[in-house]
């Protein structure tokens, strides 16, 4: 057996401020990374060819700064549970580490893939955290039970401490000339394109991948906007937010990295006015945490709701309204620009994401899952802990206290696109409308029918008074059966 340790990159694309790298380094210069392209996930009817570009993209970046680092990548595609452990051995490995997740199929993998490598008598790192802040562990109520509503959450995951962003120093041992000529043997493959993959994509990315761009999306947010961020943030016209989303989701970027820039804002604020504007952002972090502690703790919310009253609930099956709903054309001119964002880059406002979930499931009266997982098979930053929490809290059906929360799309886009800008930009055969019949959606139907735009596919109030009396008539039938 040789002093080799492997390193599976999973949600972690990159070398600096990585724990599990830095443990493995702890034994070892000889450090090898590897990425597993999983067919269990690719095969995924759920599967987004932003998301999939843009991770090969952050993976030939990762390969290059390997290269930098004296070390290599390798690139399997096969099932882990047999393409790692024979890696491994056929290497003589010492050990393979990686760093933890909080999803219900990556620890069931994890857990054959540790079975896999102990009846080699490889060794593995013990659950290891980077992609939080705080581990789930660390925050609990006073009963030691999980968080299930965010404000206490909060209060006690802010009074917390947090890690410094892990020192990487020093080049990497790699494999021999005689040892990669092995890898390739053992299944080792070259990186693929996202159209080997199946996967075609031809549109711009909203952030170029790897984790240079990261790290400047983050200087420059941190730079300027983040000092208007509690305004801005809300209007999707603005380019407010820190559209780090996908970076995070991969881990092209270290949350302690980010935490650290965000208490370094902080420190160099001169205004309380400046500070809310920082620690608002900071809350949107702990937003993020907040639902993958709800995964980790409560894993049936991937595959329904965490209210009772929303478990059966009899919402209607109607697929024309859906098709509408995804193509961005429900006669709702707010929800048809978020749709049509969507649909055209791969990314949605965060603000637009609550309008069009809350139509859906509030207007339409369909399933949130129907929403959930059309935004996988779109979105470049789809990630199951915050994708399945924004849609859950949209719904209703989620931890969210407020049991019933209805967006009326025409007084959403009059408060955040009050000049029709964003509407306009995505919806270009409005462009010519006033802003005031453009936010409110009052075109009549000959000005409708002009520009080719259609007529509203429901009516909000009429809808509203629906959804309302299906929740009370479910609430009742729990009661009943109390």
């Amino acid at each position: 057996m040789s002093d080799l340790i492997l390193f599976w990159h999973r949600r972690d694309l990159r070398i600096s401020d990585n724990t599990g790298i830095a443990a493995a380094l702890e034994k070892t210069r000889k450090v090898v990374g590897f990425f597993c392209l999983d067919p269990n996930i690719l095969k995924g009817d759920d599967v987004a060819a932003a998301r999939v570009t843009y991770m090969i993209g952050c993976l030939q970046k990762l390969e290059e700064k390997y290269a930098q680092m004296g070390s290599q990548l390798l690139i399997l595609w096969d099932n882990p549970v047999k393409a790692i452990p024979k890696l491994a051995a056929t290497l003589k490995a010492k050990a393979v580490f990686w760093n933890w997740d909080v999803e219900p199929y990556s620890q069931e993998r994890d857990a054959d893939v540790i079975n896999a490598l102990e009846e080699q008598g490889i060794e593995y790192l013990e659950k290891n955290w980077d992609q939080l802040l705080n581990t789930p562990d660390s925050i609990r109520t006073g009963s030691n039970n999980p968080y299930t509503v965010y404000t206490p959450f909060w209060k006690n995951w802010i009074a917390k401490p947090k890690d410094s962003p892990v020192e990487i120093a020093g080049k990497f041992e790699g494999l021999t000339a005689e040892e990669q000529a092995i890898a390739i043997k053992a299944g080792a493959v070259e990186l693929p394109t996202a159209k080997d993959l199946g996967f075609n994509w031809d549109g711009e990315l909203i952030i170029e991948p790897g984790e240079e761009a990261a790290q400047d999306r983050l200087e420059e947010f941190c730079y300027s906007n983040i000092n208007e961020y509690q305004e801005q943030r809300n209007f999707p016209a603005i380019d407010g937010t820190s559209r780090l989303s996908a970076a995070l989701k991969f881990g092209v970027i270290g949350i302690r990295t980010v935490w650290k820039a965000t208490e370094d804002a902080l420190e160099n604020s001169r205004s309380e006015e400046l500070e809310n504007n920082i620690r608002t952002w900071q809350k949107e972090i702990a937003w993020r945490e907040f639902y993958q502690h709800a995964m980790y703790n409560f894993p049936e919310l991937a595959s329904g709701a965490y209210r009772d009253a929303f478990k059966d609930f009899p919402w209607e099956d109607n697929d024309e309204y859906f098709q509408a709903w995804c193509e961005g054309r429900t006669g709702y001119p707010i929800v048809d620009a978020a749709m049509r964002q969507l649909n055209q880059t791969g990314w949605m406002h965060n603000r637009c994401r609550m309008i069009v979930a809350s139509f859906l499931t509030k207007d339409l009266l369909l399933n949130p899952q129907l929403g959930e997982k059309y935004f996988m098979q779109r979105l470049i930053d789809g990630d199951l802990s915050a994708n399945n929490g924004g849609w859950q809290w949209s719904a209703s059906s989620g931890m969210d206290p407020k049991p019933v929360r209805i967006f009326n799309p025409a007084s959403q886009a009059q408060k955040f696109d009050s000049e029709g800008e964003y509407i306009r930009q995505w919806v270009p055969e409005l462009s010519s409308m006033d802003a005031e019949y453009l936010v409110t959606g009052n075109i009549t139907p000959l000005e409708r029918q002009a520009v080719g735009y259609p007529e509203p596919i429901v009516e909000h109030k009429q809808q509203q008074r629906v959804f309302k009396e299906m929740y009370k008539n479910q609430k009742q039938k729990l009661e009943a059966l109390r």
